[in-house]
C-alpha cells in the first residue's frame, strides 16, 4: 500500500498540491509571525459552542490580522495571557453549569412545594406570594427534614432522559423534524409540533410516577428506588402495580390536557426566546459598534445572552400556562391513592380525594369552589424559584467578571 503523504513532505515546506523549495537565500522559520504565515483558520463546525450570534470563522487574508479580534469574533485574550485565555475557554461550561444546577437542583423545593399546592383542594391559604412559601418550606423542613423539599428529584432527571430519547428515537425513525430548518414551511412546523406533542404524550405515564413522587408526603412514604418511577410508569400503562382508586382517570382522558400543555410551552418559550435574544443581539451590536468595550465585558456579553434569553423564556411560559398546569396536575394525582403535607400548616398530612370527570369539569370546579386564583395556587413558589435563577446568574457573572480582571 502506498503512503498517503506526499513525496517530499517535510512538513511547513509542503502546502497544498506541491513542495516549495527553499531558494538559496531563504532563511528558517524563526519567528512567530513567519510561522503565522502558515496558520490557517479550521473548519466551522456547525453547532459548534465557540461561536456566537450566527458568527463563521473567517479565513485567513479576512483583513484580520493573526492574533487581532473583529467585531464578530470572540474577545481575544493574548494581551491577558494563557491564564486569560483558558479561564475564557471554559467560562461556557461553567456559566452553563450554574444555570443548570440552578433549574434541577436549586430550584426542586420551590417545585414540589408548587406541585403541592396545586393538588390541594383543601388549602385555605393560597400562597400567592413568596413570603408564605418560605414560611411554609421552613416550616416543613423543621418538622421532616431537608429530604422533605428535595424528594423525587431523580424522578425528574429519568421523566427528562425519557423525553429526550424518545424525541431523538422518533426523528430519526420518521420524517418528523426535530429541528426546524432556515426555509421552514407550515408543514415542517405542523411535523415539529406533532413531535413534541407525541414525545410529551409517551412521556406521560412516567411524568404522572414522578409528579407522584414529588408530592407525596415525607412522612408516609416509603423510600423508593431510581427505577420506581419507569416501573410504576409502566404499570400504569398496563394496569399493574400500584393499586389505585376506581377515581383514576384512563391515560386516554389525560393525552389531550398533556399535550397541550406540552406544545403550548415550548411554543412559548420558543418564541420569547427568539425575540428575546434578537433585542440582546441587536443591543450588544451597537454598543459593539460605538464604544469600545473592554474585553472583559465582551466576552460577558458573549456568553450571558442566551442564557437570558433561557430564562426569560422558561418564565413566561410557566407564568402563562399556570392555571393549565394546576389542572393538569389534579387530573394526573386523581385516583392514586396520594397523601400531600398540609400546606396551610406546614405538618399533618392530607389525602387526594377529587372525583373530576375531566378536563372541562375540572376547569369548572376549580372556578366554582375556589375561585379564579384557586388556579394560581402555589404562585408564590415561582417566585421565589425565578428569583433564585436571577440571584445565581447575577452571581457568576460578577465572579466570572472578577476572575477575568484579575487574570488580565
Amino acid at each position: 500500500m502506498h503512503p498517503r503523504r506526499p513525496e517530499g513532505f517535510d512538513g511547513l515546506g509542503y502546502r497544498g498540491g506541491g513542495r516549495e523549495e527553499p531558494g538559496p537565500g531563504a532563511r528558517p522559520f524563526g519567528s512567530a509571525s513567519e510561522l503565522g504565515h502558515w496558520v490557517t483558520s479550521p473548519p466551522d463546525i456547525p453547532g459548534s459552542r465557540n461561536l456566537h450570534w450566527g458568527e463563521k470563522t473567517p479565513p485567513y487574508g479576512a483583513g484580520t490580522p493573526l492574533g487581532g479580534a473583529s467585531l464578530n469574533e470572540e474577545p481575544n485574550l493574548g494581551a491577558g495571557g494563557p491564564g486569560a485565555e483558558q479561564l475564557n475557554r471554559f467560562a461556557g461550561f461553567g456559566i452553563g453549569l450554574a444555570s443548570l444546577f440552578t433549574e434541577n437542583v436549586l430550584a426542586h423545593p420551590c417545585i414540589v412545594l408548587r406541585r403541592q399546592c396545586q393538588v390541594n383542594y383543601h388549602a385555605r391559604n393560597y400562597h400567592l406570594t413568596p413570603f408564605t412559601i418560605v414560611n411554609i418550606m421552613y416550616s416543613i423542613n423543621k418538622t421532616q427534614g431537608p429530604r422533605a423539599l428535595w424528594k423525587g428529584m431523580g424522578s425528574t432527571f429519568i421523566v427528562q432522559g425519557i423525553t429526550l430519547g424518545t424525541e431523538g428515537i422518533m426523528s430519526e425513525f420518521t420524517p418528523l423534524p426535530r429541528e426546524l430548518s432556515h426555509k421552514w414551511n407550515l408543514r415542517q412546523i405542523g411535523g415539529h409540533l406533532l413531535l413534541k406533542g407525541l414525545t410529551h404524550v409517551i412521556a406521560m405515564p412516567f411524568y404522572s410516577a414522578s409528579l407522584i413522587e414529588t408530592v407525596q408526603s415525607e412522612i408516609i412514604r416509603d423510600n423508593p428506588g431510581i427505577l420506581d418511577c419507569v416501573k410504576e410508569g409502566i404499570g400504569r400503562v398496563v394496569g399493574m402495580g400500584v393499586p389505585h382508586s376506581k377515581r383514576l382517570l384512563p391515560l386516554m382522558v389525560l393525552t389531550l390536557p398533556t399535550a397541550v400543555h406540552g406544545v403550548l410551552h415550548y411554543v412559548i418559550s420558543s418564541i420569547v426566546q427568539k425575540i428575546v435574544l434578537f433585542v440582546l443581539k441587536k443591543d450588544n451590536s451597537h454598543n459593539l459598534s460605538t464604544e469600545s468595550s473592554t474585553s472583559v465585558q465582551s466576552m460577558l456579553d458573549a456568553y450571558f445572552p442566551e442564557l437570558i434569553a433561557s430564562f426569560a423564556a422558561s418564565l413566561c411560559a410557566d407564568v402563562m400556562l399556570y392555571p393549565l398546569e394546576t389542572v393538569l396536575h389534579r387530573l394526573h394525582i386523581q385516583g392514586t391513592r396520594t397523601i400531600i403535607d398540609n400546606t396551610d400548616l406546614g405538618y399533618e398530612v392530607l389525602p387526594i380525594n377529587t372525583q373530576y370527570e375531566g378536563m372541562r369539569d375540572c376547569i369548572n370546579t376549580i372556578k366554582r369552589e375556589e375561585g379564579m386564583l384557586g388556579f394560581y395556587k402555589g404562585f408564590g413558589a415561582v417566585i421565589v424559584q425565578y428569583t433564585l435563577h436571577v440571584a445565581v446568574l447575577q452571581l457568576t457573572k460578577v465572579i466570572y467578571a472578577t476572575l477575568l480582571q484579575n487574570v488580565s
